[in-house]
C-alpha cells in the first residue's frame, strides 16, 4: 500500500512538473541551438560577398524565456509539450507498476542524469519557427520532418554523430558518473548513513568536484546533440529544405499571428556537419569556444544532482 501512495504523488504531481519543465527545456533548446558566428560570413554563392551577421544575438537562459513569450506567446513556450509529456509518462506508469506490484524500491533509478527530457522529435518541435498543433501529429511531423526522414524514420537517428554524441553522453554519466558515485558515496544509494561524518563529507567533496569537472566533457555534447538533431537529411544532402519539400509540404503552415521574426537563428542552410568532431571544430571556428558551453550551468546542476537522486 506504502508503495502505491509512494508512486500516485508522483503521478499527480506530472502536470506541474512539466508546467515548469517543459517552458525550461525549450529555452535551454533554443539557447543551444541558436547559431550565433562570430564576425562576418561569406557568402557560399560563387560571387564570395562578404555578408554581415544579422539575427538575434541570445546567449542569456532567461533572455531566451523572455523572447519566447514576446515573440511565440504561452503556446511557444509550450512547443515540444507532446514529445516531452510521452517519455515522462511512459516512465512514470513504468515505474508505479513494478513498484507497487512487484514492492521493490530498487527498481527505481538512481545516480541517474538526463540531458533532457525530449528527443530529437522534440528538439525539432520547440525550434521550428511554426505553429504546431498539440493533437495533430500527422500535421506536425510534416512540418518538423523532410519528406526523405517522413519515408524513412530510422534515418533521423542515423544523422552523422548524433547516435556517437549520444552514447559518448549515456556511457559518461550512465556507467562513469554512476559509478563513481556508488564507489565514494556508497551511504547515499543504500540509503544507510554510517556515523563517519568527516570521511563521508570529504568523499561528498570529491564528487562534487568531479561533478564538475565533467561539465567540461557533458555540456559540449549536449549542445552538440541538439546541433545535430535539428539538422535535416535529405536524400540529395546538396539540395536545400525548401527544393526538396516543395513535393512533399503540400498543407500550409500556420504562423505565429504579429510575430514579424524567429525566436532563434538556425544553421540548417549552411554546410551539415559530417560528424561528432566535425560539429563541435564548425562550432568552435564559427561561433567561439562560448557556444559550447551555453547553459553550461544546468549541465552542472544536473550532475551534481545525481548525488542525491
Amino acid at each position: 500500500m506504502q508503495g502505491f501512495v509512494d508512486t500516485i504523488l508522483p503521478l499527480s504531481s506530472l502536470g506541474f512538473f512539466l508546467a515548469i519543465l517543459v517552458p525550461l527545456t525549450g529555452a535551454l533548446v533554443r539557447v543551444r541551438a541558436h547559431y550565433n558566428p562570430k564576425g562576418v560570413q561569406l557568402d557560399p554563392e560563387p560571387e564570395g560577398d562578404v555578408q554581415p551577421h544579422t539575427g538575434p544575438v541570445m546567449y542569456s537562459f532567461f533572455g531566451m524565456l523572455k523572447r519566447v513569450y514576446r515573440i511565440e506567446g504561452w503556446s511557444g513556450l509550450y512547443k515540444g509539450l507532446m514529445p516531452t509529456m510521452l517519455p515522462v509518462l511512459s516512465t512514470l506508469i513504468i515505474t508505479a507498476f513494478l513498484v507497487t506490484f512487484l514492492d521493490n524500491k530498487q527498481l527505481r533509478p538512481h545516480g541517474a542524469y538526463a540531458a533532457l527530457q525530449t528527443g530529437a522529435l522534440g528538439i525539432r518541435a520547440i525550434t521550428t519557427p511554426h505553429k504546431l498543433p498539440y493533437l495533430n501529429a500527422r500535421y506536425s511531423l510534416r512540418i518538423i520532418l523532410t519528406s526523405t526522414e517522413r519515408q524513412r524514420p530510422w534515418i533521423l537517428y542515423l544523422t552523422p554523430g548524433l547516435l556517437a554524441a549520444h552514447v559518448l553522453h549515456s556511457a559518461y554519466t550512465g556507467l562513469g558518473l554512476r559509478y563513481i558515485r556508488q564507489l565514494l558515496l556508497p551511504e547515499i544509494t543504500s540509503g544507510i548513513l554510517t556515523r563517519s561524518e568527516d570521511i563521508f563529507m570529504v568523499k561528498l567533496g570529491i564528487f562534487f568536484g568531479t561533478a564538475l569537472l565533467s561539465t567540461i566533457i557533458l555540456a559540449p555534447l549536449e549542445v552538440a546533440i541538439i546541433r545535430l538533431a535539428i539538422q535535416p537529411n535529405h536524400a540529395v544532402p546538396k539540395l536545400d529544405s525548401i527544393s526538396q519539400e516543395a513535393d512533399g509540404n503540400a498543407e500550409e503552415t500556420v504562423e505565429y499571428s504579429g510575430a514579424d521574426e524567429d525566436v532563434i537563428r538556425l544553421r540548417t542552410e549552411r554546410e551539415p556537419y559530417t560528424g561528432l568532431i566535425d560539429c563541435l571544430k564548425r562550432i568552435t571556428d564559427e561561433e567561439g569556444w562560448g557556444a559550447l558551453y551555453r547553459a553550461w550551468w544546468w549541465t552542472m546542476l544536473g550532475t551534481l544532482g545525481v548525488a542525491f537522486s
